[in-house]
């Protein structure tokens, strides 16, 4: 452990304090209580203890910092600017303004340095974890005996917010059980929640709680740049099979003694303070200040660092060359390749096959597996029902971390989270699966991955009252447009299974943002009277015509999931002016061409009836005010399956009966 320079460290904490107050008061807007509070941690981390090179942002075998506590924003962009990263002073000073690099809460893809979108608390924590499995994996299937070319580690931080948030806690127990050690939790527990002092709503022993999870735990004054700094390193250094707790006993909002260690510290409340502030630092007039020793300092750390970059390129290239597959195994994941073919190398389907799209997703997965290495898969422990575990590999844990199976247990919270933390790693596609009807457990992740551009697929079967007998707690009616309405979410729902290998490769090949795939419990009907061509590719523009008219159109179906089978059925018996438009997925459908969408929809035609199993909202915008949607608009019943469908109108003959009574 080298010797701190702890005269340079605490000037540049408190330059950093004082860049915080500046942006804060200038925009009179923001939260200053962890920027000022957990300064010093800062000054240690940046300027000692992580492993990064800020011209080189993206270095593989960088450490990853996440700043769960995403409020806290001015901590992380100060010190990205002072450690040298391309964060300007112009745009330390744009904070939270339009067009700038540096918004309220910290942006993946918006600033170089920051390794994901936080703000929503306790998911950064959950992105942390799925950082540390990444790595563990990116370990276990790249390095050599003679190469070491991931050892990094990641670091979090975190307030008691976080700590409190319920998805902390499942990612928390995740990461003791998979032996996460290397990851580092730092805890700035001040004592302070936003409303009041933290004893009013919280009074667990934090250490006990992790230790009790399977974690180190170590408290400490988070202002002792020695203890900070010990902390840390004995972290990474210890790898015993246990992720390290440093709780930081901290002054909120230290530096402004006006509200400091109060609940009022946590905002910008302080910022009013600024020039007294600034004068008890020790810092000039002049605002948004770093001084020249400090510069230098962390330029001199840059260079170092730089050094250390350089002579992990050297052993990277070796390893390229001595290892040809594993290097370009490594390259395709890092750019997320996937055979341009990837539709051609998913078998067809037998036409006899009679099974649930869920069953026929878990052919689908372990065949695109076989050509998508840095695909994993992962459920909540429900491999048994959603059918995706990739069979050709084993279970991700610390004695194997070359497994592509994650056993999540029963934390769709976390899930959700360290999926998105996989993905923000770039090394993995990561994807995760439990039942529809519990996708709101994983909402907020699931937001995150569409805010963030994250290519993250969710398998959610048993996606309608087709569930049956378990009734309405696990018949999800509004879950699939709940999804929907999300910007930027794909949502399939596929209607048989030439949809489904559809539905996956459409999953695989989208990189700027998630996919929800919906599948069904209940067997569904093989719609062999289509081409496999059509059903397959159909999903991937959206929309399309499933069954097209033999005389002049008048009236159009449209139907997506186990309700394309309905549709068809009932317009054999509607005469020859009926069409079937299968629609998979709303939002492929609506991106696609004017022309595109009109071919499948032509406006001319108004008598058009959309009909799924669930609420019937989001259809009214294809069906138009002189149109109909047959839709389940009430909450499910406990019977078998098929009774449900029928007592709620999911049948051929109540399509028809609608359409007729349209006259």
């Amino acid at each position: 452990m080298s010797q701190l320079n702890k005269e340079t460290l605490s000037r540049a904490a408190n330059e950093a304090r004082g860049i915080a107050i500046d942006a804060v008061h200038a925009c009179s807007s923001g939260h200053l209580g962890l920027p000022l509070g957990a300064a010093d941690i800062g000054a240690v981390l940046f300027g000692e203890s992580m492993k990064f090179n800020p011209a080189e942002p993206k270095w593989l075998n960088r450490d990853r910092f996440i700043l769960s506590a995403g409020h806290g924003s001015m901590f992380l962009y100060g010190w990205l600017h002072i450690a040298g990263y391309n964060v300007s002073l112009d745009e330390v000073k744009n904070f939270r303004q339009l067009h700038s690099i540096t918004p309220g809460h910290p942006e993946f893809g918006e600033t170089d340095g920051v390794e994901a979108t936080t703000g929503p608390l306790g998911q950064g924590i959950g992105n942390a974890v799925g950082y540390a499995m990444s790595a563990k994996m990116a370990g276990a299937t790249y390095n050599t005996d003679d190469h070491t070319i991931f050892d990094q580690n990641i670091v979090v931080l975190a307030g008691d917010g976080c700590m409190q948030e319920g998805v902390a806690a499942e990612a928390i127990s995740f990461a003791g059980h998979a032996k996460l050690d290397n990851l580092i939790l730092i805890y700035d527990s001040n004592d302070v929640t936003l409303d009041a002092m933290a004893d009013v709503t919280q009074s667990y022993d934090a250490c006990a709680r992790l230790a009790s999870f399977g974690w180190d735990t170590v408290k400490i004054d988070g202002h002792d740049l020695d203890a900070i700094q010990k902390a840390v390193e004995d972290a990474k250094s210890n790898k015993n099979g246990k992720p390290t707790l440093i709780e930081a006993k901290t002054v909120i909002g230290k530096g402004i003694p006006e509200v400091a260690g109060t609940a009022a510290g946590h905002g910008e409340g302080g910022a009013k303070f600024s020039e007294t502030a600034r004068e008890g630092l020790g810092l000039p007039e002049e605002t948004f200040f770093v001084s020249d020793e400090t510069k230098a300092y962390f330029a001199e750390r840059a260079a170092s660092q730089a050094g250390e970059y350089r002579e992990w390129q050297n052993t990277f290239d070796s390893w390229k060359s001595s290892n040809p597959k594993l290097a370009s195994q490594l390259d395709a994941a890092v750019n997320d390749e996937v055979p341009e073919n990837l539709l051609d190398l998913i078998p067809e389907f037998d036409p006899e096959y009679a099974n649930a799209t869920r069953a026929a997703g878990g052919d689908v997965i372990n065949a695109v597996a076989e050509h998508v290495p840095h695909l994993i898969s992962g459920s909540a422990d429900l491999y048994g029902s959603t059918k995706n575990y990739i069979k050709s590999s084993g279970d991700f844990s610390a004695e194997d971390g070359t497994g592509r199976n994650v056993w999540y247990g029963i934390r769709e919270h976390a899930m959700g989270a360290i999926c998105n933390g996989v993905a923000y790693d770039g090394l993995f596609r990561a994807s995760g699966a439990t039942f529809a009807v519990f996708a709101d457990y994983l909402r907020p992740s699931i937001r995150l991955a569409a805010l963030a551009k994250l290519p993250v697929g969710y398998i959610l079967t048993h996606d309608s009252v087709g569930v049956g007998e378990d009734g309405p707690t696990h018949q999800p009616v509004e879950t699939v447009s709940g999804l929907r309405v999300i910007p930027n979410l794909d949502v399939i729902r596929p209607g048989d299974p030439e949809e489904v290998a559809g539905a996956f490769a459409a999953m695989l090949e989208r990189k700027d943002g998630p996919t929800a795939l919906f599948l069904t419990r209940q067997t569904v009907a093989t719609q062999n009277d289509i081409s496999v061509k059509d059903r397959r590719e159909g999903v991937f523009k959206g929309a399309y015509v499933a069954k097209r008219e033999s005389g002049e159109l008048t009236t159009i179906l449209i139907a997506t999931g186990s309700e394309l089978d309905h549709a068809i059925k009932a317009a054999s018996g509607l005469g020859d002016g009926v069409r079937v438009v299968s629609m998979p997925c709303m939002e492929r459908f609506d991106r696609q061409s004017d022309d595109y969408r009109e071919s499948v929809l032509p406006s001319a035609c108004r008598k058009r009836v959309a009909i799924e199993a669930g609420v019937s909202g989001l259809w009214w915008k294809y069906v138009g005010d002189q149109g109909q949607v047959v839709g389940i608009d009430r909450f499910g019943i406990s019977a078998p399956g098929n009774t449900v469908m029928s007592e709620l109108g999911m049948t051929p003959e109540n399509l028809a009966s609608v359409v007729k009574s349209m006259g």
